[in-house]
């Protein structure tokens, strides 16, 4: 008697489920990041599971509409994942953000087309969701943060890296104080990205060309800079070196192109509170470390080396004490006297925990913090590490504000 009263409740409960949609235009999607990440793991991912559960018996669905200039492969990429090819297709954004029933924008385009894309945007009365970085220099990103908040919509930048499984561990450590003071942060990222000539290149070639908003300072300081604000302490000064180490690569057609935008760059960032970071970013270095991004915390009390999913760390009571002696072959193995950091829970995709988060903030005003003001900190922090590199000096890093 008790299992059926039980079954009953819980078809009660399903019955009186209220769907709420919620619409997106997603703008660039045919692209890597904007299809893989954006559409297929985070926003279809949610539809797969039934939708957001926003816990007052209303599940949010996620309803995207893919915008682009390819109408014949946004068509396809719909009836690849069960969207309507027409209804949920588009190649004129005024239209799409003339109409009503489209609540967010979601720009995952070159640089160079998001900003102006993004004004419209809230002036159509659209939540903003974007790629990073916003804009093409500071003072176009500063813009739209302000015009985001005079309009009153909600704006949100992707913040992925502090939602991946190594840094959440990470993070864990730093919360629980396992580090003492923090000291130092050392950061290395990159791989080589062929040429184009004998093995085609990993990234498009305007990645290359600073013409069209290509480089590495302006693709990675954004990142580094939400990684140490989020985890570490605010960036106070920057002194960074950005160099083009490989002159000459071929685009996608086999014809060479000069790269005029730099390939790597060596970064020292003072942080609030005195800790020092160095962040090595490169296009033209080869892998021989655990995960394509490592960074090493060390503290005066433990330390750590976290990747994308894994962490390790060594405690200062079990920290061993190696001998320096150049004359003999080292006879301990350093990698395993660290002790990996445990999952102790799932982590999901980190773009799609993102996005849950920002879509609880546009349903329900949750708590937001990773806005288009944050996002200028982005944008100033590549602005600055280029003018360092040109100019040969450490400088400061203003405090932003609306």
């Amino acid at each position: 008697m008790l299992r059926k009263r039980l079954l009953l409740l819980a078809v009660r409960r399903r019955t009186h489920v209220t769907r709420k949609t919620v619409r997106i235009a997603m703008n660039g999607v045919t692209g890597r990041m904007g299809y893989r990440q954006h559409l297929v793991r985070s926003l279809l991912a949610i539809r797969e599971q039934g939708g957001m559960d926003l816990g007052d018996g209303t599940v949010l669905w996620p309803e995207p509409l893919l915008v682009g200039r390819r109408e014949h492969v946004l068509k396809e990429m719909a009836e690849r994942h069960g969207l309507d090819p027409v209804a949920d297709v588009s190649t004129d954004l005024d239209a799409v953000l003339a109409d009503d029933r489209v609540d967010i924008y979601f720009d995952a385009q070159v640089t160079a087309a998001r900003e102006e894309a993004i004004k419209k945007a809230v002036a159509a009365g659209k939540h903003i969701y974007t790629e990073k970085p916003t804009a093409t220099g500071l003072a176009g990103a500063l813009e739209l943060a302000r015009l985001a908040e005079a309009a009153g919509v909600k704006h949100g930048v992707v913040q992925d890296k502090i939602f991946l499984p190594g840094l959440l561990k990470l993070k864990r450590l730093i919360d629980s104080g396992f580090f003492g003071s923090i000291l130092s942060v050392r950061g290395e990222f990159g791989y080589w990205v062929f040429e184009g000539d004998w093995q085609s290149a990993q990234r498009p070639s305007w990645n290359y060309r600073s013409e069209d908003g290509g480089g590495i300072v302006v693709d990675m300081f954004p990142h580094w800079e939400y990684v140490l604000h989020e985890l570490f302490g605010a960036v106070r000064t920057v002194q960074a070196q950005a160099t083009t180490h490989i002159p000459t690569r071929w685009d996608e057609q086999g014809k060479p192109y000069e790269a005029t935008a730099d390939d790597a760059a060596y970064g020292v960032f003072q942080l609030e509170g005195g800790a020092i970071a160095q962040i090595n970013s490169s296009w033209a270095v080869r892998v021989n470390r655990d995960e394509l991004v490592e960074f090493q915390v060390d503290g005066t009390e433990g330390s750590a080396v976290a990747g994308l999913r894994n962490c390790r760390a060594q405690h200062r009571s079990a920290t061993p004490k190696p001998v320096w002696n150049p004359d003999l072959p080292a006879t301990e193995s350093f990698r395993e006297q660290w002790q990996e950091v445990p999952d102790n829970e799932e982590f999901d995709n980190g773009f799609k925990a993102q996005w849950e988060l920002f879509l609880r903030h546009v349903a329900l005003d949750e708590p937001w913090r990773w806005d288009l003001l944050a996002g200028a900190r982005g944008v100033q922090l590549a602005e600055l590490g280029l003018k360092s590199s040109a100019e040969g000096r450490r400088l400061d890093v203003p405090e932003l504000s609306l």
